[in-house]
């Protein structure tokens, strides 16, 4: 089923997606099954070449959800100190939150071909890469949506902005700071 094809093509890459803007592996996982199983169920129908902005669009909703049920679970939790979960503020994530499985399976990692070379540049490497992914995950919520729908799932500036319900200029200015702020933590690595 070619649905079933588009999933298993997508999966890692939102699954990276939701892990950036949550930092925790658990709540990125629900957020793209909750995306997956909305696709499936409301858009199956739809031709093919519509999935993929249907199902960024998506995605993009479910993590908005998933920032203000935190927002007010955090508001309730300083409101109200002796409720269940004895004051943790966002289900226990902490910004250091490692990849599940092995890491092969990590696809910002895969792009760089490591087959032939020494086990130096490797550990150079692998340090450039979590120096990315920490400066990734630093950028705001709106900056890191759009630096991954341009540059990971290859988006234009109306796919974009029909993912994230906003302008195209909209998507411009913020792409544009991303990779301004992107490009002024990296500066030493580069």
């Amino acid at each position: 089923m070619q649905l079933e094809q588009f999933i298993e093509q997508s999966e890692q890459r939102a699954y990276q997606t939701a892990l950036y803007a949550t930092r925790n592996s658990e709540d990125a996982l629900d957020i793209v099954q909750d995306a997956m199983m909305k696709l499936a169920q409301q858009y199956s129908d739809k031709p093919s070449v519509e999935w993929g902005p249907l199902f960024h669009k998506i995605l993009q909703s479910k993590i908005h959800d998933w920032y203000r049920r935190r927002n007010v679970r955090q508001k309730w939790i300083a409101l109200n100190p002796f409720s269940i979960g004895g004051g943790a503020t966002d289900g226990g994530s902490n910004g250091n939150q490692s990849y599940d499985g092995d890491s092969n399976s990590d696809p910002i990692e895969n792009a760089a071909e490591l087959k032939n070379t020494k086990p130096d540049d490797k550990l150079a490497q692998s340090r450039a890469m979590n120096v990315l992914n920490d400066a990734v995950q630093n950028l705001p919520q709106r900056q890191q949506q759009v630096f991954l729908l341009r540059t990971w799932d290859g988006l234009n500036v109306a796919e974009t902005a029909s993912a994230m319900g906003c302008s195209q200029g909209s998507v411009k200015t913020h792409y544009s700071r991303a990779v301004h702020k992107l490009r002024e933590l990296l500066e030493d690595h580069i």
